[in-house]
């Protein structure tokens, strides 16, 4: 049975927004522009100047004919460049497929050959 306090609940648009990869990108830098978002070494990047270099990967990607259905495999260690691929790679609606940089070499062509 459910709550009487559930009832007239379910999820419609004022009162549910997925929150999608991107959308959270945007609400961190819109809310936090200036916190500490990404940090590996001595690198250090706010959620604005995240999304600004996300926005940057995305609109190279774009330029070169990258969109929606296409599949981006990348091969990268956890980098700030690992993160920014993971938006970035969506703005323009394409699919990220990421690789492990430790896998051997047939492993890596047998992803590249289902991506």
């Amino acid at each position: 049975m459910r709550d009487m306090y559930e009832v007239g609940l379910e999820a419609n648009t004022a009162n549910y927004a997925p929150l999608t990869p991107l959308v959270f990108l945007d609400w961190s830098a819109d809310v936090y522009p200036d916190r500490l978002a990404v940090v590996h070494g001595g690198r250090r990047f706010t959620w604005a100047q995240t999304r600004e270099r996300c926005r940057r990967l995305a609109s190279a990607l774009a330029a070169r004919g990258v969109g929606r259905g296409d599949t981006i495999s990348v091969v990268a260690a956890n980098t700030p460049e690992m993160v920014e691929a993971h938006f970035g790679v969506l703005m323009t609606g394409a699919v990220l497929n990421t690789i492990n940089t430790r896998l051997d070499a047939a492993t890596i062509v047998y992803i590249f050959d289902h991506a």
